[in-house]
């Protein structure tokens, strides 16, 4: 996978809990919990604190049961589906985050449009995958603790994805983290992972909390890598207008 930035490089890092962000984190709060935003609702901001919104689709990737529809709900602040159901076709959640970028001091909502697709629901329907990859910015591949051939199949989700002209951002997220006495996969085979792929394995598991403090570090890291990718195409379509230029 293409290399990604190092934490906090892009984006300041545990930023929810700085008194500066509080107003803007007010915007996706409703009574200490997190508003429900539909496709068409975004945050309202007073004048005198205008932020520009950037806008990104993302595909959720990974077997039946991994938690994918879990992982959904949890980024947008919602309850967690007690029992586990197979996706039926595509459904849609719509995450807004504020995020401030390191070297600039600027802020910028992140309009997140999560996709989550039912494994056995791709391989019937052989239009869903192509309405999925359609102007696509980024893959989270995902994987569960407690399920040893999700972890095995990862490369396999990688290499489905990938291709010479990609400039997907890629990240791989491993599942009910919270549940390490019935875990299938050790510590050691998660950092050799990261070694050899080049990316870092963010975690998640247990309840949703009423903070912001369960799911910063994912959505940060989903954002600073999704701003990285967008610097870098921007320097090279800037290098490459010079070239034709000169």
């Amino acid at each position: 996978m293409a290399p990604v930035p190092q934490p906090g490089a892009a984006v300041v890092a545990d930023w929810h809990r700085d008194a500066d962000s509080r107003e803007f984190f007010s915007r996706i709060l409703h009574k200490k919990r997190r508003r429900k935003f539909s496709l068409l609702e975004s945050p309202v901001m007073p004048p005198h604190l205008a932020v520009d919104t950037v806008h990104y689709k993302v595909f959720i990737s990974g077997k039946s049961g991994v938690g994918k529809t879990a992982l959904a709900a949890r980024l947008a602040g919602r309850s967690i589906p007690s029992m586990h159901y197979e996706t039926t076709g595509i459904e849609t959640t719509v995450v807004y985050w504020p995020v401030k970028l390191r070297e600039s001091g600027r802020v910028l909502f992140f309009r997140l449009q999560l996709w989550d697709c039912g494994e056995n629901a791709l391989r019937r329907f052989d239009h869903l995958l192509p309405s999925c990859k359609e102007q696509l910015d980024a893959v989270l591949f995902l994987f569960s603790f407690t399920d040893r051939t999700s972890f095995d199949d990862l490369s396999n989700q990688i290499a489905k994805w990938s291709g010479p002209s990609d400039r997907l951002v890629k990240l791989v997220v491993g599942t009910k983290y919270d549940l390490f006495m019935h875990s299938d996969v050790t510590e050691r085979e998660v950092t050799r992972f990261q070694e050899e792929w080049g990316s870092p394995v963010l975690r998640t598991g247990g309840e949703v909390s009423d903070g912001l403090g369960d799911v910063a570090a994912l959505l940060n890291g989903l954002a600073e890598n999704l701003w990285h990718q967008d610097c870098v195409a921007a320097s090279q379509h800037s290098q490459q207008a010079t070239g034709t230029l000169i």
